[in-house]
């Protein structure tokens, strides 16, 4: 038996098979769940190719957290498909070019707010498309880079992270009276599609290693993915409104 056996989990932000959301996935099908798993716009057919490496027969659907008519499509084929939902993975996020880098003034309002839809508050849009399927209670987890404080290059996107702990705070804060728990994880640099986007990503690369008590592999998503899909399962029940912190203990230590 496996800790989400009979589990019903929607998974998004799967691109390939060095994504955090693969490892996520395909350790909770090892681990006795049903998934579908999400995919948007030109991404869709990247999903939807490396979705047969963890099992042939996963579905997976077009979701756009910026389309409201998505929410509701993906809300109707999941209620169809199995009438309820346990957990969801948030793995969403998406900063234009100019929210990143050098220049932290250089970005345009349009570009932040894009950023800050897509990368925040997509996880309240996954929370209307499935807390309604969630009827039995529930868990949403988000993948999460730790905001406490300012990071090279990150700059827009640091302060979504910023707003995305705290909205998951709020969404814990609502959702606790129907038992569905919303946590984050904060994960250490690890080198995926979406890492090697950021400028700078390798200054987080030559450091995290020698800085973490643990020590850190970045080309390891495992231990992230193992943290996540604990927190999907039973096994954190009384955990709502937390931030995990799977760095190598980086964050506990000081420079």
């Amino acid at each position: 038996m496996g800790i989400l056996d009979g589990k019903n989990l929607v998974i998004t932000g799967v691109l390939t098979d060095a994504s955090l959301a693969f490892g996520v996935a395909q350790i909770a099908k090892a681990e006795g769940a049903n998934i579908i798993l999400t995919g948007a716009g030109r991404a869709l057919s990247l999903t939807k190719r490396t979705a047969r490496k963890i099992d042939p027969e996963i579905e997976v659907l077009e979701l756009d957290v910026t389309v409201p008519e998505h929410v509701d499509a993906v809300r109707s084929a999941v209620q169809a498909k199995w009438g309820r939902v346990d957990g969801v993975l948030h793995a969403i996020g998406f900063a234009p070019a100019s929210c990143l880098g050098d220049d932290f003034f250089g970005a345009p309002w349009e570009d932040v707010a894009t950023a800050m839809h897509i990368s925040t508050y997509s996880l309240k849009t996954l929370a209307d498309a499935f807390v309604p399927l969630m009827t039995d209670g529930g868990s949403i987890v988000g993948l999460d880079f730790d905001n406490s404080q300012a990071w090279p290059a990150y700059n827009w996107m640091g302060v979504a992270k910023s707003a995305l702990q705290s909205l998951s705070r709020y969404l814990a804060k609502e959702l606790g009276s129907q038992q569905i728990r919303c946590n984050l994880v904060a994960a250490g640099p690890v080198r995926t599609m979406a890492a090697k986007s950021i400028p700078g990503f390798a200054l987080f690369e030559d450091t995290w290693d020698g800085r973490s008590p643990l020590g850190w592999d970045v080309n390891d998503p495992i231990p992230v993915a193992k943290a996540c899909v604990a927190l999907l399962s039973d096994w954190f029940p009384a955990t709502t409104g937390e931030i995990i912190h799977v760095d190598g203990g980086y964050h506990a230590v000081g420079a």
